[in-house]
């Protein structure tokens, strides 16, 4: 297979609500840096030629030029604004996309991906057309239902992280299936529309930070 452009649709559409902060969760700072810029440099050290495609809703526009000097070489980002759901997110982002690509879709938020991760799901995508890290679940788990809850083998989990990533050719058309509110990430657009979905290892670090809790956390796996 020729080599293929790579793109990263970073998906960074959260607000600060659960941070009680005015600072959207993604712009606000782990270890002196934005969120977003370790986010981005990850797939930059993984693939320096990598285009970044970054969604984020119109509103937190002015945050975009700190972001930027937060680098000592800025990164070329095409600027997306979002939709009202993560599917029509994600969608106006492979809107950029022409010619065969490696797809990378990422929450902005998962800060601590390394970028053998990356390549990892780039090489999985190439061999298989699509590759979603999981890791595996170490709680027990219960099912509930109106007649009470059961216990479950938790070995047949997987926890879903990102970069989900894909062949351009396997991904474009699938977002062009009408919105199902059943669409929780790109590998459920993907399978819908007759993919089948290949796991590759996650790491424990690739945390979303969504709480301040999170933030700590990250801080301290940052500085190791």
């Amino acid at each position: 297979m020729p080599d293929r452009n790579k793109i990263a649709v970073i998906v960074a559409g959260g607000s600060g609500l659960r941070m009680g902060s005015a600072i959207p969760k993604q712009f606000m700072e782990i270890g002196g840096k934005p969120v977003l810029h370790h986010t981005i440099n990850a797939f930059r050290n993984a693939y320096p030629d990598i285009r970044i495609v970054l969604v984020i809703p119109e509103a937190h526009s002015a945050f975009i030029a700190p972001l930027l000097v937060s680098f000592d070489v800025p990164p070329s980002l095409t600027i997306v604004h979002g939709g009202e759901t993560r599917f029509h997110s994600v969608k106006n982002g492979l809107a950029t996309i022409t010619g065969p690509a490696v797809v990378f879709v990422h929450d902005g938020v998962r800060a601590l991906i390394s970028p053998e991760l990356v390549r990892r799901c780039c090489e999985g995508a190439l061999a298989k057309g699509n590759a979603i890290p999981a890791i595996e679940v170490k709680d027990s788990l219960r099912e509930v239902d109106d007649e009470g809850n059961l216990a479950v083998d938790r070995s047949r989990f997987r926890i879903i992280q990102t970069p989900q990533t894909f062949l351009s050719e396997q991904l474009l058309p699938a977002f062009e299936q009408p919105y199902d509110p059943l669409f929780t990430d790109e590998a459920s657009v993907a399978e819908r529309f007759g993919a089948e979905i290949h796991l590759v290892e996650g790491e424990e670090r690739n945390i979303k930070i969504t709480r301040p809790l999170d933030l700590a956390i990250a801080e301290v796996l940052l500085k190791k």
